[in-house]
Protein backbone atom coordinates (compact mmCIF):
# COMPACT_ATOMS: atom_id res chain seq x y z
CA UNK A 1 0.00 0.00 0.00
CA UNK A 2 1.38 3.26 -1.03
CA UNK A 3 1.85 5.45 1.64
CA UNK A 4 -0.75 8.61 1.76
CA UNK A 5 0.46 11.74 0.70
CA UNK A 6 2.23 14.27 3.64
CA UNK A 7 -0.88 16.48 3.39
CA UNK A 8 -3.60 13.74 3.02
CA UNK A 9 -2.06 12.35 6.31
CA UNK A 10 -1.99 15.51 7.74
CA UNK A 11 -5.42 16.25 6.66
CA UNK A 12 -6.59 12.61 8.12
CA UNK A 13 -5.54 13.01 11.24
CA UNK A 14 -7.39 17.34 11.26
CA UNK A 15 -10.49 14.62 10.65
CA UNK A 16 -9.18 12.30 13.76
CA UNK A 17 -8.78 15.21 16.15
CA UNK A 18 -11.83 16.77 14.68
CA UNK A 19 -14.08 13.24 14.90
CA UNK A 20 -12.43 12.69 18.54
CA UNK A 21 -14.15 16.32 19.63
CA UNK A 22 -17.06 14.95 18.72
CA UNK A 23 -17.38 11.38 20.91
CA UNK A 24 -15.34 13.96 23.62
CA UNK A 25 -17.79 13.91 26.92
CA UNK A 26 -18.67 16.81 28.81
CA UNK A 27 -17.14 18.33 31.68
CA UNK A 28 -18.84 17.80 35.00
CA UNK A 29 -20.69 19.92 36.50
CA UNK A 30 -19.15 21.85 39.17
CA UNK A 31 -18.80 20.29 42.88
CA UNK A 32 -20.50 22.34 45.55
CA UNK A 33 -17.42 24.01 46.86
CA UNK A 34 -16.50 25.46 43.53
CA UNK A 35 -20.28 27.48 43.84
CA UNK A 36 -19.84 28.28 47.00
CA UNK A 37 -16.44 30.14 45.61
CA UNK A 38 -18.03 31.67 42.86
CA UNK A 39 -19.00 35.40 42.59
CA UNK A 40 -22.49 36.45 43.87
CA UNK A 41 -25.20 36.97 41.11
CA UNK A 42 -25.41 40.53 40.87
CA UNK A 43 -29.15 41.93 42.42
CA UNK A 44 -32.08 41.17 40.33
CA UNK A 45 -33.58 44.60 39.20
CA UNK A 46 -37.47 45.26 40.24
CA UNK A 47 -39.07 45.25 37.12
CA UNK A 48 -40.73 48.34 36.25
CA UNK A 49 -43.83 47.11 35.93
CA UNK A 50 -44.33 45.70 39.50
CA UNK A 51 -42.87 49.55 40.78
CA UNK A 52 -45.90 50.63 38.64
CA UNK A 53 -48.50 48.53 40.03
CA UNK A 54 -47.38 48.90 43.36
CA UNK A 55 -47.51 53.25 42.48
CA UNK A 56 -51.31 52.94 41.45
CA UNK A 57 -52.13 50.91 44.10
CA UNK A 58 -51.30 53.53 46.71
CA UNK A 59 -52.62 56.47 44.29
CA UNK A 60 -55.88 53.86 44.50
CA UNK A 61 -55.92 54.23 48.21
CA UNK A 62 -55.44 57.99 48.61
CA UNK A 63 -58.49 58.82 46.22
CA UNK A 64 -61.20 58.02 48.92
CA UNK A 65 -59.64 60.52 51.16
CA UNK A 66 -59.03 63.02 48.20
CA UNK A 67 -62.70 62.74 47.67
CA UNK A 68 -63.91 62.86 50.92
CA UNK A 69 -61.79 65.92 51.82
CA UNK A 70 -63.48 67.64 48.78
CA UNK A 71 -66.68 66.78 49.95
CA UNK A 72 -65.82 67.89 53.43
CA UNK A 73 -64.67 71.19 51.70
CA UNK A 74 -67.88 71.87 49.93
CA UNK A 75 -70.15 70.79 53.09
CA UNK A 76 -68.20 73.54 54.70
CA UNK A 77 -68.43 76.24 52.11
CA UNK A 78 -71.77 75.43 51.63
CA UNK A 79 -72.52 75.85 55.27
CA UNK A 80 -70.20 79.66 55.28
CA UNK A 81 -72.64 80.83 52.80
CA UNK A 82 -75.76 80.07 54.20
CA UNK A 83 -74.34 81.57 57.79
CA UNK A 84 -72.85 84.84 55.70
CA UNK A 85 -76.37 85.31 54.10
CA UNK A 86 -78.42 84.84 57.80
CA UNK A 87 -76.21 87.16 58.89
CA UNK A 88 -76.20 89.75 56.60
CA UNK A 89 -80.28 89.39 56.50
CA UNK A 90 -81.71 89.78 60.11
CA UNK A 91 -81.32 91.76 62.57
CA UNK A 92 -78.64 91.71 65.01
CA UNK A 93 -80.54 90.11 68.13
CA UNK A 94 -82.14 87.60 66.02
CA UNK A 95 -78.19 86.28 65.09
CA UNK A 96 -76.95 86.64 68.79
CA UNK A 97 -80.16 84.47 69.98
CA UNK A 98 -79.30 82.00 66.63
CA UNK A 99 -75.76 81.76 67.53
CA UNK A 100 -75.82 81.93 71.68
CA UNK A 101 -78.33 78.58 70.70
CA UNK A 102 -75.66 77.17 67.86
CA UNK A 103 -72.09 78.60 68.88
CA UNK A 104 -70.18 75.78 67.00
CA UNK A 105 -71.70 76.86 63.84
CA UNK A 106 -70.29 80.61 64.35
CA UNK A 107 -66.61 78.47 64.29
CA UNK A 108 -67.57 77.34 61.21
CA UNK A 109 -68.63 80.86 59.78
CA UNK A 110 -65.35 81.88 61.04
CA UNK A 111 -63.51 79.06 59.37
CA UNK A 112 -65.38 80.34 55.85
CA UNK A 113 -64.76 83.36 56.56
CA UNK A 114 -60.49 83.16 57.03
CA UNK A 115 -60.72 81.02 53.83
CA UNK A 116 -62.63 83.65 51.85
CA UNK A 117 -60.04 86.42 53.17
CA UNK A 118 -57.04 84.40 52.11
CA UNK A 119 -57.72 85.16 48.40
CA UNK A 120 -57.91 88.59 48.61
CA UNK A 121 -54.27 90.64 48.05
CA UNK A 122 -54.76 92.69 51.37
CA UNK A 123 -56.90 92.48 54.36
CA UNK A 124 -58.18 95.33 55.85
CA UNK A 125 -57.67 94.38 59.60
CA UNK A 126 -54.08 94.69 58.49
CA UNK A 127 -54.16 98.57 57.42
CA UNK A 128 -56.35 99.17 60.55
CA UNK A 129 -53.98 97.42 63.24
CA UNK A 130 -50.82 99.43 61.14
CA UNK A 131 -52.70 102.74 61.98
CA UNK A 132 -53.79 102.29 65.12
CA UNK A 133 -49.69 101.09 65.32
CA UNK A 134 -48.39 105.13 64.00
CA UNK A 135 -50.87 106.59 66.77
CA UNK A 136 -51.12 106.50 70.71
CA UNK A 137 -50.63 103.08 72.58
CA UNK A 138 -52.97 104.67 75.29
CA UNK A 139 -56.10 104.93 72.83
CA UNK A 140 -58.56 102.72 74.04
CA UNK A 141 -60.32 101.06 71.22
CA UNK A 142 -64.02 98.92 70.66
CA UNK A 143 -63.68 96.50 67.61
CA UNK A 144 -67.28 96.03 66.39
CA UNK A 145 -67.30 92.20 65.38
CA UNK A 146 -63.92 91.32 65.77
CA UNK A 147 -63.69 87.91 64.42
CA UNK A 148 -60.91 86.35 65.68
CA UNK A 149 -59.57 89.73 67.32
CA UNK A 150 -56.77 90.08 65.54
CA UNK A 151 -56.46 93.74 66.47
CA UNK A 152 -56.22 93.29 70.28
CA UNK A 153 -53.59 90.64 69.47
CA UNK A 154 -51.50 92.66 67.43
CA UNK A 155 -51.43 96.05 69.30
CA UNK A 156 -50.26 97.85 72.44
CA UNK A 157 -53.65 99.71 72.88
CA UNK A 158 -56.29 98.62 75.04
CA UNK A 159 -59.26 97.00 73.08
CA UNK A 160 -62.59 95.75 74.04
CA UNK A 161 -62.91 93.00 71.37
CA UNK A 162 -66.76 92.32 71.00
CA UNK A 163 -68.81 89.95 68.75
CA UNK A 164 -71.84 87.78 68.79
CA UNK A 165 -70.15 84.62 70.11
CA UNK A 166 -66.38 83.59 71.01
CA UNK A 167 -64.84 80.80 73.09
CA UNK A 168 -62.29 83.52 73.93
CA UNK A 169 -62.78 84.93 77.23
CA UNK A 170 -61.53 88.55 76.61
CA UNK A 171 -64.24 88.88 73.83
CA UNK A 172 -67.70 90.83 75.16
CA UNK A 173 -70.76 88.20 73.42
CA UNK A 174 -73.30 90.60 72.56
CA UNK A 175 -75.18 92.28 70.23
CA UNK A 176 -73.47 94.84 69.10
CA UNK A 177 -76.62 97.14 69.34
CA UNK A 178 -76.36 96.83 72.69
CA UNK A 179 -72.79 96.79 74.37
CA UNK A 180 -71.73 97.14 78.25
CA UNK A 181 -69.37 99.91 77.61
CA UNK A 182 -69.25 103.02 79.24
CA UNK A 183 -70.45 106.17 77.07
CA UNK A 184 -67.73 108.41 76.22
CA UNK A 185 -65.30 105.57 76.95
CA UNK A 186 -62.93 104.51 73.90
CA UNK A 187 -61.19 106.96 71.52
CA UNK A 188 -61.74 104.52 68.51
CA UNK A 189 -64.70 102.46 67.06
CA UNK A 190 -63.82 100.22 64.34
CA UNK A 191 -65.97 97.77 62.24
CA UNK A 192 -64.13 95.71 60.03
CA UNK A 193 -66.16 94.30 56.91
CA UNK A 194 -68.78 94.06 60.42
CA UNK A 195 -71.75 96.08 59.42
CA UNK A 196 -74.00 93.09 58.89
CA UNK A 197 -77.36 92.24 59.68
CA UNK A 198 -80.60 94.84 58.77
CA UNK A 199 -80.06 97.15 61.71
CA UNK A 200 -76.71 98.06 60.90
CA UNK A 201 -76.80 101.62 61.24
CA UNK A 202 -78.14 100.73 64.96
CA UNK A 203 -74.87 99.64 65.75
CA UNK A 204 -73.36 103.13 64.19
CA UNK A 205 -75.31 104.61 67.00
CA UNK A 206 -74.30 102.42 69.78
CA UNK A 207 -70.49 103.00 68.96
CA UNK A 208 -71.12 106.82 68.95
CA UNK A 209 -71.78 106.74 72.03
CA UNK A 210 -69.63 104.83 72.97
CA UNK A 211 -67.20 107.56 71.58
CA UNK A 212 -65.49 109.91 73.08
CA UNK A 213 -65.64 113.79 70.97
CA UNK A 214 -63.15 113.89 68.81
CA UNK A 215 -62.53 110.07 68.81
CA UNK A 216 -62.04 108.06 65.75
CA UNK A 217 -64.89 106.00 63.64
CA UNK A 218 -62.76 103.34 61.19
CA UNK A 219 -65.32 101.45 58.85
CA UNK A 220 -63.99 99.10 56.35
CA UNK A 221 -66.58 97.80 53.90
CA UNK A 222 -67.02 95.43 50.50
CA UNK A 223 -66.61 97.64 47.66
CA UNK A 224 -69.81 96.19 46.04
CA UNK A 225 -72.11 97.58 49.01
CA UNK A 226 -71.66 100.92 48.03
CA UNK A 227 -71.55 100.61 44.48
CA UNK A 228 -74.87 101.82 42.64
CA UNK A 229 -73.58 100.43 39.38
CA UNK A 230 -74.25 96.92 40.69
CA UNK A 231 -77.19 97.81 43.18
CA UNK A 232 -74.84 98.47 46.16
CA UNK A 233 -75.72 101.99 47.95
CA UNK A 234 -74.34 105.76 47.19
CA UNK A 235 -71.60 106.30 49.16
CA UNK A 236 -71.85 109.40 49.53
CA UNK A 237 -74.93 109.38 50.94
CA UNK A 238 -73.71 106.43 53.83
CA UNK A 239 -71.17 109.51 54.45
CA UNK A 240 -74.00 111.86 54.71
CA UNK A 241 -75.94 109.78 57.07
CA UNK A 242 -73.26 109.42 59.00
CA UNK A 243 -72.08 112.77 59.02
CA UNK A 244 -75.65 113.30 60.42
CA UNK A 245 -75.17 111.15 63.19
CA UNK A 246 -72.31 113.52 64.68
CA UNK A 247 -69.68 112.69 62.49
CA UNK A 248 -66.94 114.15 59.66
CA UNK A 249 -65.74 112.07 57.37
CA UNK A 250 -61.51 112.98 57.81
CA UNK A 251 -60.82 110.69 54.66
CA UNK A 252 -61.17 107.61 52.31
CA UNK A 253 -59.05 104.76 50.56
CA UNK A 254 -60.48 103.47 47.77
CA UNK A 255 -57.75 102.33 46.06
CA UNK A 256 -58.15 98.55 47.03
CA UNK A 257 -60.55 96.55 44.47
CA UNK A 258 -61.88 94.72 47.60
CA UNK A 259 -62.71 97.16 50.16
CA UNK A 260 -63.37 101.01 50.99
CA UNK A 261 -62.36 102.22 53.88
CA UNK A 262 -63.13 105.58 55.65
CA UNK A 263 -61.49 107.66 58.77
CA UNK A 264 -64.33 109.77 60.40
CA UNK A 265 -63.78 111.92 63.45
CA UNK A 266 -66.71 112.59 66.30
CA UNK A 267 -67.87 116.31 66.52
CA UNK A 268 -66.64 118.05 69.15
CA UNK A 269 -70.42 119.48 69.54
CA UNK A 270 -73.15 118.55 67.42
CA UNK A 271 -77.22 118.16 67.03
CA UNK A 272 -78.13 114.48 66.24
CA UNK A 273 -80.72 113.96 63.37
CA UNK A 274 -83.60 112.09 64.82
CA UNK A 275 -84.46 110.97 61.51
CA UNK A 276 -81.65 110.03 59.38
CA UNK A 277 -82.26 108.59 55.89
CA UNK A 278 -79.76 105.51 56.34
CA UNK A 279 -79.06 103.51 52.72
CA UNK A 280 -79.84 99.74 52.50
CA UNK A 281 -76.95 97.90 52.05
CA UNK A 282 -76.73 94.94 50.44
CA UNK A 283 -76.12 91.69 51.38
CA UNK A 284 -73.02 90.68 50.43
CA UNK A 285 -73.40 87.18 49.40
CA UNK A 286 -70.39 84.93 48.31
CA UNK A 287 -70.57 82.45 44.90
CA UNK A 288 -70.08 78.89 45.18
CA UNK A 289 -66.61 78.61 43.90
Amino acid sequence: MEPLPETAAAGSRKRRRRGGGRNRRKPPPPSSSSQAASPPSPPVKRRRGAASAAAKGRGIASKPTSLLEKMRARLSGGHFRMLNEKLYTCSGQDAFDYFTNEPDLFDVYHAGYQEQMSHWPEQPVNIIINWLKSHSALWTVADFGCGNAAIAKNVKNKVFSIDLVSEDPSVIACDMAHTPLEPSSVDVAIFCLSLMGTNYASYLQEANRVLKPSGWLLIAEVRSRLDPNTGGADPNKFCEAISELGFSLVSKDAKNKMFILFYFRKKEKSKVVKNIDWPHLKPCLYKRR
